[in-house]
């Protein structure tokens, strides 16, 4: 039995992960923010989870009572609007990281995991790598790439092994309703047509649960200090995904492209190359963009 610590683990990603280690007869402790007023139902009682309320600004000086094995770092403060450049927030973030290093030394953990995102490289042409280099155009980018660099480097002196992961786009049913698979999705069940720009960017999504099986099989088997793009592999035009979702939800309903303009700075190559990742730890995603649209109308309407 292993002994996981996680932060950050009340999010989509996060309950996935904890829901994987539990099917797999492991232990997880999970440092959540005091303040959250609700937990899922499932965890309650259950033997398996210790749950210990704990913010980010509290990591440094949190003493465990207890060890553990491995330790996986998901929280991070400032994610949406404007606080994404807010240089404050993401300087706090920085040092958050570092201390949640500190404390999976603590804690005797050997590896530490942390989760970057695919905002550390910038605009980018071709499939992402390891090797890639990243040139971060925003606040949040930049401080994902420095936490990054700085965990590996701390972790290198504390005796830990380090790996660090960059998601793409992640998509499941406990998405919000402004992401543009809820908005299609409940659009097209309704009977409207979706007002969307010509969606010719390349992008890449994979499902939940993979991202959480790739992030679990990179903090097990990653190698020391690598870092790994998190994707299904599969780049596609977004015009795609859209109709994927039309077939499935509501089968010849009306799309509307190009009602809509690009946002400002839009991304338009957004795809993850697993070559790294699948060589090192054997993953491979096992959810098809279509069964995982169907998995999220079953949540939504049963």
């Amino acid at each position: 039995m292993k002994h996981f610590v996680l932060t950050g683990a009340t999010g989509g990603i996060g309950r996935a992960i904890v829901e994987r280690i539990l099917a797999g007869g492991d232990r997880a402790t999970l440092l959540v923010y005091p303040g959250l007023t609700a937990l899922p139902p499932e965890w309650a009682g259950n033997p398996a989870l210790t749950v210990i309320p704990c913010d980010m600004a509290d990591y440094a000086a949190y003493e465990p009572h207890d060890t553990a094995d491995l330790f996986l770092h998901l929280a991070w403060a400032g994610t949406t609007g404007a606080d994404r450049d807010n240089t404050a927030v993401q300087a706090d973030n920085i040092r958050y990281t570092l201390d949640a290093v500190r404390l999976a030394s603590r804690f005797g953990c050997t590896a530490f995991l942390g989760t970057g995102s695919q905002a550390e490289y910038g605009p980018v042409s071709a499939p992402l790598t390891p090797e890639t280099p990243a040139f971060p155009t925003g606040g949040y980018g930049i401080a994902k790439l420095a936490a990054g660099q700085l965990s590996r480097l701390l972790a290198g002196q504390l005796g830990m092994r380090h790996v660090w992961v960059r998601i793409l786009s992640v998509y499941g049913p406990g998405d919000a309703d402004v992401t543009l698979i809820k908005y299609l999705i409940r659009t097209l069940h309704d009977g409207g047509e979706p007002e969307l720009t010509p969606c010719g960017q390349i992008w890449d999504y994979l499902y939940v649960t993979d991202a959480a099986r790739a992030i679990l099989a990179a903090l097990e088997s990653g190698r020391d200090g690598a870092v790994y793009p998190i994707g299904s592999g599969e780049g596609r035009p977004l015009s795609d995904f859209v109709r994927d979702i039309r077939d499935v939800v509501a089968p010849g309903a009306p799309l509307g492209f190009g009602k809509k303009a690009y946002y400002p700075h839009q991304p338009m190559f957004l795809t993850a190359d697993l070559t790294a990742l699948c060589a090192d730890t054997g993953f491979t995603p096992a959810v098809s963009f279509r069964e995982g649209i169907r998995k999220i109308c079953e949540a939504m309407y049963g």
